[in-house]
């Protein structure tokens, strides 16, 4: 036992190095070992990294500088009233943080991250950005849209990388990404399963490790984890069981997690770094493993607050409630950020219609002082353990 607690502690310690390298030093020495090879980082929310990684570069999640990032420079580019996440990740690029990144793609998530593009495009002309438009309509306009979107900027990234597109390395890079989805998905079952032998805490750092490693070494690390963590000594308290919504895009500080935690909450669900999870399932190569992707999306993209959905909103998120066995839900959200916070009354509306307690509190990814926070999430745990309602 012995062996694994430690064993199951370095594995750990490292995944939180690796959230706190707002450095990338990770990156450097991946370029270090991989002379003439690039980086393209990514902002959240999805983008399929398959692309990327069959180009020979490494593909990096960015978001932003969390809560080891003074913001000084940063503050002069972005108005106030927005959310975080532009703001600290200029800070990191101005500071020399990421000057490891060759190329930035931006999702097509909100305004700001499309402003956050063009910022990039003023202050870094040599390395080039992409804004990648993602289909708000789902079906044969919409799939037509989004494979010439994605063919057009795979064909951008082979020329950064100095390769051709070929669609076998396109389809062995999809295999180890569908291998990574099975992976996360069989570690959030476990969770469910036993909350207290995998804490969201250890979770979200090991998850968050892959924005940073190449994904074979992600794989291990999952594999390795789930095998440490399933065989610890945890015992199990008498915990509210809670799902976070909210959090897709910039993410809570890793102390709100815990605090969250510490109040009383077992994490059972969450919508943190959603794009790990966001198309459900494996990705079916065929013979045109981009149309694969394409397709995939299209058809097994999960509910998300910047996809358009014309009816049912809420549905997905009480399946996974049920499914979680979850007994209230935390409304989670950035502050400003209007996609979550617009997206927020509509799912209230679906858990309160379905009987289901919530409460609701805002952050910022540099947020440092969590006491209301902490006496507003242990009230709500009380309040399930010994009402059934919050």
């Amino acid at each position: 036992m012995t062996v694994t607690v430690d064993a199951l502690k370095e594995l750990v310690d490292r995944a939180e190095g690796l959230y706190r390298d707002v450095k990338m030093e990770s990156v450097r020495s991946w370029k270090e070992a991989n002379p003439g090879r690039k980086a393209v980082g990514c902002m959240p929310v999805w983008f399929p990294k398959e692309v990327i990684h069959a180009a020979g570069m490494l593909p990096v999640g960015v978001f932003g500088g969390g809560d080891d990032v003074e913001i000084i420079k940063g503050d002069a580019y972005f108005q106030s009233y927005i959310c975080h996440i532009p703001r600290s990740t200029i800070e990191m690029c101005l500071g020399g943080n990421m000057d490891c990144i060759d190329g930035m793609i931006f999702p097509s998530i909100c305004d700001v991250i499309r402003n956050l593009s063009g910022m990039w495009q003023l202050l870094f002309a040599d390395r080039p950005a992409w804004y990648f438009d993602m289909p708000q309509s789902f079906d044969e306009i919409g799939r037509a849209f989004f494979a010439r979107e994605l063919g057009t900027l795979r064909e951008h990234i082979h020329a950064l990388a100095g390769t051709e597109p070929d669609d076998a390395a396109l389809a062995a890079s999809i295999e180890l990404f569908n291998e990574n989805r099975r992976l996360v998905e069989a570690l959030y079952q476990q969770r469910r399963e036993k909350p207290w032998l995998h804490p969201t805490s250890e979770v979200y750092v090991v998850l968050r490790a892959g924005s940073l490693l190449p994904v074979e070494e992600h794989n291990q690390m999952l594999r390795d984890y789930m095998q440490h963590a399933a065989a610890s000594d945890r015992n199990p308290i008498d915990n509210a069981r809670v799902v976070v919504v909210g959090s897709f895009c910039e993410q809570p500080p890793l102390n709100l997690i815990r605090t969250i935690e510490r109040a009383g909450c077992y994490i059972v669900d969450d919508d943190l770094l959603l794009g790990n999870r966001l198309v459900h399932g494996d990705v079916v190569v065929g013979d045109d493993p981009l149309l694969g992707i394409v397709d995939s999306f299209l058809g097994n993209a999960g509910e998300a607050a910047f996809l358009y959905k014309p009816e049912g909103k809420g549905s997905e998120l009480l399946k996974r409630i049920e499914d979680a066995h979850a007994e209230g839900v935390l409304f989670c959200a950035p502050s400003f950020c209007d996609p979550a916070l617009l997206d927020q009354p509509m799912l209230v509306k679906a858990v309160e219609e379905a009987g289901i307690p919530h409460t609701s509190f805002k952050y910022a990814e540099n947020t440092g002082q969590f006491q209301v926070i902490r006496e507003q999430a242990g009230t709500f745990a009380d309040s399930i353990k010994l009402w059934g309602a919050a």
